[in-house]
């Protein structure tokens, strides 16, 4: 097929076929029929190298002015198509306006319950006038034990307990830092008294069941100045539970224990009341009054400074307020778990507003 006629023909063709095409997919193989790579139009173009030098010049333009008139026929019956499609949908379609707005990330998206009760601690102690101090996770042994008074024999310096690194040439040893105590003796090394700091973060210890994990999150606090005393101590121990808990009154009870780092040194219980559970007690942290030895290894004079310093695991905490009964949940990635336990992200923690309405 090359002479005049022959080409107008298959143009009549071709355009009755595209104004038959009753739907896309009948007019995407018109289209293909046509224009595709063995389509009729396309082998006409492949004839022109067989055509003598004359007569090569017109075919082409003739078959380039068929092939433009196709594709235009093409588009504008693909558009009548499209809109024939939509206009059936929405026949069929409804879009009911009255249902609720679907939740978008803001509202579908979770704060992991630790972040939280880290954001409500640090509510609480800020109003008291604590700072927040930060530290990094991999330490010394100098700052993680040496100036914190723990002997080189005690159990938690022992490869069984404390994930080291390996040895540097000279036979010392890095560590992951097995409470956030260092925080506490990098702040006094740098600044001197008075010191009113909160040290949260990640701890590191090899120890793993249904309470433990191998990391898990603490909250330390210190205060140091001239005048400090056990019954500052008390005191604010005290408020913070009642703060954290949202209750107006909290037994506490002291119970004598040791650390190296403190002397005295105490453990706390609460009642249970607290969590709603009468009759029992929960041992909550530990704490003390800092050890002279610590006082000297940071560069402080016993004799004119005194401060009292605790620890409180973050965990525990989440645990016991908002009845979680398995830490190893917490580490788990578990986005069913986390919508149950998780906080809106709106939910910001404010002793005016409640910390967990």
């Amino acid at each position: 097929m090359s002479g005049a006629n022959d080409l107008a023909v298959l143009e009549k063709d071709l355009l009755a076929e595209i104004a038959g095409a009753g739907d896309l997919a009948s007019l995407d193989a018109v289209r293909v029929s046509a224009l595709g790579k063995k389509g009729r139009v396309s082998e006409l173009m492949s004839k022109l190298g067989s055509l003598p030098p004359e007569e090569r010049k017109n075919f082409g333009q003739t078959v380039n002015t068929l092939k433009t008139k196709v594709s235009d026929a093409l588009d504008a019956r693909k558009a009548v198509l499209e809109t024939a499609a939509l206009d059936e949908r929405l026949k069929t379609e409804r879009a009911d306006v009255t249902l609720p707005v679907r939740l978008g990330p803001v509202a579908e998206g979770r704060i992991h319950p630790v972040s939280q009760v880290l954001d409500e601690v640090v509510e609480i102690f800020a109003d008291m006038g604590f700072s927040v101090a930060e530290g990094p996770d991999i330490e010394t042994d100098e700052m993680n034990f040496d100036k914190l008074n723990i002997p080189a024999e005690h159990p938690a310096r022992q490869d069984h307990d404390t994930f080291y690194f390996a040895p540097k040439p000279d036979g010392s040893r890095l560590l992951l830092r097995t409470h956030t105590s260092p925080v506490q003796i990098r702040t006094m090394v740098a600044q001197k008294p008075p010191i009113r700091i909160i040290a949260p973060g990640r701890v590191y210890r090899m120890d793993s069941d249904q309470t433990h994990t191998p990391m898990f999150h603490q909250v330390e606090g210190l205060v140091i100045d001239e005048s400090t005393h056990m019954g500052h101590l008390k005191w604010v121990l005290q408020e913070f539970c009642k703060a954290f808990f949202e209750v107006d009154e909290v037994k506490m009870r002291f119970r004598a224990s040791h650390f190296p780092f403190t002397e005295p040194s105490m453990e706390v219980d609460i009642g249970a009341e607290a969590i709603g559970k009468p009759g029992q007690w929960l041992e909550i942290l530990g704490c003390g009054m800092v050890h002279p030895n610590v006082l000297r290894n940071c560069g402080l004079d016993p004799e004119k400074y005194q401060g009292f310093a605790f620890g409180v695991g973050l965990d525990r905490l989440t645990m016991l307020k908002y009845g979680i009964p398995d830490l190893r949940s917490f580490f788990s990635g578990d986005l069913k778990w986390l919508s149950h336990y998780g906080f809106s992200m709106l939910d910001v923690p404010t002793l005016g507003g409640g910390l967990s309405t």
